[in-house]
């Protein structure tokens, strides 16, 4: 009996080839023999060269960094921080990363969802979430390469982004894991930037720049949120991963990180264009997708009818298995949506899967 050749397009993560195994290996060797004690001690907030490094990047001091065990945990800090005494509502994108709504909804917040377009999320609707009752508390939002959709917010609506939330009292988190990896086209400025600091939280993660294993992610934080937010770092796990912080130090100060940045962008561009030709090819007459400018993930619709939730099964059996839209959503069209990630599969894999997978919701849709 064969055995189906498994081609997932479930996970947003680099591929083994991907990963800089060389560089990290010489990386902790030089972190335990410059700063032994600190690479293997407790770093309150972090180990103290990773924020100086990323601080220098961000235009902030080091106290403004808070380092975590991922970026998803930054998030759920936030979240605990805003809304676990007191509850309220946060605004989010729709679609939007599903592990955030859970994290919300775990801490007790209602959630707002805000549609998203081929160009982002709107600035006037937006606005018009944030002046409904009662009036959010935070607003999330992935501006560049956006999980799932894969779009990205334009600068001008940007600006008036940050202006509308800061009118209306509502901290704005930007979340940017994804936004280092740029296939084409110019780099709008972050909503970070363009606030100062004062009314953004500005996390990121070196998962998807570097390894998913190194667990390291940051927050840029307002002023005013250094010291809640280190008490609930310092309450949950007195400091996060010293020694792989103390790694990725020596890694991005050795010069390091950029070159791999490089890389694995131009990997991912191949990736990306390889499942865009086999979307083309392949799926129903009538599915829709927004080519990524960079990240990990297309975020495709099928032509009305279809249920990605039902024809789930079916591909999970033909080793073509994703991430079905409803995960993201509550809305009718997460119905009919899915996300395929291209980060962990080579492109004559993207090409067999993808052909696959189309087969399979092609003859369903003519079902």
């Amino acid at each position: 009996m064969s055995t189906i050749t498994q081609i997932p397009f479930t996970r947003g993560v680099p591929s083994a080839d991907l990963l800089p195994v060389d560089d990290l290996k010489q990386a902790a060797v030089e972190a335990l023999e410059s700063d032994s004690a600190g690479a293997l001690g407790y770093a309150p907030n972090g180990y103290l060269g990773l924020r100086e490094w990323v601080a220098e990047r961000h235009g902030v001091t080091p106290d403004r960094v808070l380092l975590v065990n991922g970026s998803l945990q930054g998030v759920c800090f936030v979240a605990q921080h805003l809304f676990a005494a007191a509850g309220g509502v946060a605004v989010v994108e729709d679609p939007t990363y599903d592990r955030t709504l859970t994290a919300l909804r775990t801490v007790g917040a209602q959630v707002r969802p805000v549609a998203v377009r081929a160009d982002g999320v709107d600035a006037d609707a937006l606005a018009a979430a944030l002046d409904t009752a009662p009036a959010p508390r935070l607003v999330y939002l992935i501006p560049t390469f956006q999980n799932p959709a894969g779009v990205s917010i334009p600068a001008a609506t940007r600006r008036v982004i940050v202006e509308v939330a800061r009118d209306r009292g509502a901290l704005v988190l930007e979340d940017d894991p994804y936004g280092l990896l740029r296939f084409e086209g110019e780099a709008a400025p972050t909503l970070h930037e363009l606030d100062g600091g004062d009314n953004v939280i500005y996390s990121s993660s070196f998962t998807k720049t570097v390894a998913p294993g190194v667990r390291t992610g940051y927050l840029v934080l307002p002023a005013e949120l250094v010291v809640p937010m280190s008490a609930i770092s310092a309450n949950t796990y007195i400091g996060p991963n010293s020694f792989s912080e103390a790694t990725l130090a020596a890694y991005c100060r050795g010069g390091r990180f950029e070159p791999n940045v490089e890389r694995a962008t131009n990997a991912l561009r191949e990736r990306r264009d390889a499942m865009e030709a086999a979307l083309a090819a392949h799926f129903p007459a009538g599915s829709r997708w927004t080519t990524p400018e960079g990240g990990y993930f297309f975020w495709v619709e099928l032509p009305p009818g279809m249920d990605t939730s039902t024809a789930l099964a079916n591909a999970v059996e033909r080793g073509v298995p994703y991430v079905k839209g409803s995960d993201f959503t509550a809305s009718e069209a997460g119905r009919r949506s899915l996300r395929l990630a291209f980060s962990a599969v080579t492109p004559l894999e993207i090409t067999e899967g993808i052909a696959r997978l189309g087969e399979l919701l092609t003859a369903l849709a003519v079902a």
